[in-house]
Order: structure tokens, then sequence, then C-alpha cells
């Protein structure tokens, strides 16, 4: 079943409503139930978990041809630069290249033996939440956890995490391509120069006074073996320090508002922490940080029985599939003891995340510390506020009472 563009306004799918970026669930629902294969301009949105897995899984979709879109929304400069070096606008072999010298550093073991320090800094930032009796837990606890992990493992001083908030938030708005604005694209050019010029500094210095940290990793495999080129070692550096750190905030930020938003569920995982491993899972379904994932189809194929034509671009709505009822029973009910969660919050296929060890890791820690710590932890306000981006679903703050 599919809609034509005129179809979609009335279902409310618009990535730069307040209402939509609020709650989009409802949107969702009504678009798996009426227009699961949305046509808007040249574009396909796709809102079932079947045809999303398949999509993500299936060669015949891959990211050819997003280095001219990349172009065409934000013109030449520093953004279009940096963006079409990541990895995660590449396919194979480029993108094979590249990510098998950034996985070593977030393979399980490799993140089990940072789970020590990642309880340290936790232990830390609770200490200064308690001590205030509550505040932002955004910018107290759910940003500076995942940022000092990635600021450790790339060796950054801790104390520029600040600017590189500034900066990873101008890049996540640059990332909903088809909202591009002026203001955006500068914001985004901005940012993209600053943290490549930062890291062009690290590099250096890195090369002068070698580390044993992931950055000096990416850096010996370039001297070693000719295997990126200097554009690339940075632009690589900038792309794992952002997707290192921006899902893990909103995972943590939108996992806390849920849990308190249901009290039965911030019990259970009090008392048992046994279950830490699966909320993290069952949060990643519930209020996915990537809504959305983009894909072009480089042959001519099919989803669902509708026909994708080469060259068509594919928006598969992760955050719709993970509500989907055809694959999870009452999908709008949070339940931390949920079997079976394969969820699509890190996506699947080539592109699955990288870090996704790390970040269940960190995630996994900073919600039964919290619990354990704060059991009577409350919201302030029963109003919060959604960042206004479609692709990355995350809170702009959400103040607590410990």
């Amino acid at each position: 079943m599919s809609a034509s563009v005129d179809a979609a306004a009335p279902y409310g799918f618009d990535l730069q409503s307040p209402v939509f970026l609020a709650d989009p669930y409802p949107v969702y629902a009504r678009l798996r139930t009426e227009a699961p294969m949305l046509k808007v301009a040249s574009r396909w949105v796709v809102s079932r978990y079947d045809d999303v897995d398949a999509i993500l899984k299936n060669p015949a979709f891959g990211r050819r041809g997003y280095d001219q879109m990349i172009l065409k929304a934000f013109g030449p400069g520093p953004l279009h630069d940096s963006f079409k070096r990541w990895m995660l606008f590449m396919d194979p072999p480029d993108h094979t290249r590249l990510r098998s010298i950034a996985t070593r550093a977030f393979t399980p073991r490799a993140v089990e033996r940072l789970r020590a320090s990642i309880q340290a800094l936790v232990e830390q930032l609770l200490d200064d939440l308690g001590a205030d009796g509550g505040g932002d837990l955004v910018s107290l606890y759910a940003y500076p956890l995942p940022v000092m992990v990635m600021c450790d493992l790339l060796g950054v001083p801790a104390d520029d995490r600040d600017d590189f908030r500034v900066w990873s938030d101008s890049l996540g708005r640059a990332l909903q391509l088809s909202a591009a604005t002026p203001e955006i694209t500068a914001d985004g050019n901005e940012a993209a120069l600053r943290l490549t010029e930062y890291f062009r500094v690290m590099v250096a210095e890195h090369r002068d006074h070698p580390r044993d940290d992931l950055l000096g990793d990416l850096i010996a495999a370039e001297d070693g073996g000719g295997r990126l080129s200097d554009d690339e070692l940075l632009a690589t550096a900038v792309l794992l320090f952002f997707a290192g750190h921006e899902t893990t905030v909103n995972l943590i930020g939108n996992g806390t508002l849920a849990l308190l938003r249901h009290p039965d569920q911030w019990q259970l995982l009090h008392d048992d922490p046994g279950f830490g491993r699966n909320a993290v899972e069952e949060l990643l379904r519930y209020e996915t940080p990537v809504q959305l994932v983009g894909r072009v189809a480089v042959e001519d194929t099919e989803v669902g029985g509708t026909p994708i034509a080469a060259g068509e671009v594919v928006t598969a709505l992760t955050g719709s599939a993970n509500r989907d009822p055809n694959r999870f029973a009452e999908p709008d009910r949070l339940d931390i003891q949920r079997g079976d969660v394969h969820h699509l919050g890190f996506a699947a296929g080539p592109h699955y995340c990288l870090g996704a060890a790390l970040a269940r890791a960190e995630a996994e820690i900073a919600f039964v510390s919290l619990v354990r710590r704060f059991p009577n932890l409350r919201l302030a306000s029963d109003t919060v506020q959604w960042r206004q981006n479609g692709v990355l679903r995350g809170l702009q703050s959400l103040a607590v009472v410990c």
C-alpha cells in the first residue's frame, strides 16, 4: 500500500512540527496502518518493522549518492567536506575499510575493561547531582558521562566538553538534510571547521608524543599502511566523537524520563538491578534516540511488494518500527521485563551502530546507579522540552529533584 505526496500532511508527518517532535508515535501508528509506504516527493517513507528491517539489511540499499545530496543541502564547505568522509555515509569497500580500523575500541571485551572507569564517573556525577538536590539531569548527568568516556578514549581533555556540546548539537541538526536552512548550514560549517581543526592539533600532538588511545590507533593505521588519508583521519575522529556520545546522551535522558513516568518500572529496576541490561534494550525500543535513517536504492528492488527504482531515496523510520504491534505486543507500554526485544535502535546490517556495546554499558550503569542512589527521584515539572530534531530524539533538558 502506498500514498502520494499529497497524503503526507494529513498524516501529520512533519519533522519540523513541534507537535510531531513532542510525540511522533500517534503519527507513526497512522502511517503503519494507512500508508506504510508513503511517497513524499521523490522520497519513500517506510514505517513498518519488517520493511525497515529488510531495508537496513538489503544490499540493494546503500549510501550511494549521499555525497551529492549533502552538497545540494549545504553547498561546498567544511560540513560537506567532513560529512562526505564519514563512514556513516559510505558503502563498502570504503565503509568496510574505515569501520575495521575503528571497531577495535568498541568490541564487547574492550568495553568490559571500561566498566570500572564508567562506574567511577557515574558515582562522581551522582555525587554532584545529589549535592545540589537535583537540577538538569541532561546537562549534569546524561551529557557529561558519555562525553567524558569518549574524551578519554580519544585523548581529548575533558575540560573542552562544553565547546564540544555546541559543535555536536550543530552537527546533529545538520544530519536532517531535508531541513537545511542558512542558519543550520552556517552553524554546521562552523562546527565542522572547529572540530576538524581541533583534531588536527590533537593529531599533531599525538604524532609528537604517541599515546595509547583510539586517536593513536587511527594515526598508527594511517601511518603504517596508508589506509587512511589525512582528511579521512580527521573526519573519522570527528564522527567517532560525535556518534560516540550523541546517541547515548539521548538514551540516558529519554530513558530516565520514561522510567520516571512509569513508577512501577522505576521501582522494579530499583528492587532488582538485574533487569538493568534488559531495561536498556526496552528503553532503546520505547524511546528510540535515532528515529530514522536514510538509504538509497542502488538497483531496482522492492519493499513489502512496492517497487523501488534505482536512485530513489528511502527514509526508514526506526522509531516507528520499534512501536510496531505486529512485532511487539502492546508496543506503547514500557516493560523492562519484555522478552525478545530485537529493536532497531542501533539500526541493522552493515551500518549497525559501531559503539552499541559501549552505549549499552554506559546506559546500564547510568540507570542502575541512578535508581539505587536516588530511589525517590522525581520530575520537577510535568512539562519537558524536546530538542528540535526529527532525526535525533532527545531532551533539551530534564529538571529533577533528588
